[in-house]
């Protein structure tokens, strides 16, 4: 009979692949910090940056609420196959 998994198993499989993956995105940051202060041209208006925080804003309050309906579909059963033998007709 196999032993169960033990807690540092399970920890140490996880820091296999969270380490690489988080050395992997601080590279990434690294790299297009650089790219973004490297490249030179006209500067950024402030109304750019406006423009920027709201398309960002924007775009996250659509995605959570998309998010909250997909989880609010799930938990009430909407997302459930329609099934004929639960019809209430009573045929």
């Amino acid at each position: 009979m196999a032993a169960p998994r033990t807690k540092l198993g399970t920890l140490a499989t996880t820091a296999l692949v969270a380490v690489p993956l988080f050395a992997l995105l601080v590279a990434a940051g690294w790299y297009a910090a650089r790219a973004w202060i490297s490249v030179s041209g006209p500067s950024v208006p402030t109304a750019g940056y406006v423009a920027m925080a709201l398309g960002i804003g924007f775009s996250l309050v659509v995605g959570c609420g998309l998010m909250a309906l997909l989880f609010y579909s799930n938990r009430h059963g909407y997302d459930e196959p329609y099934r004929a033998d639960d019809d209430e007709t009573g045929a």
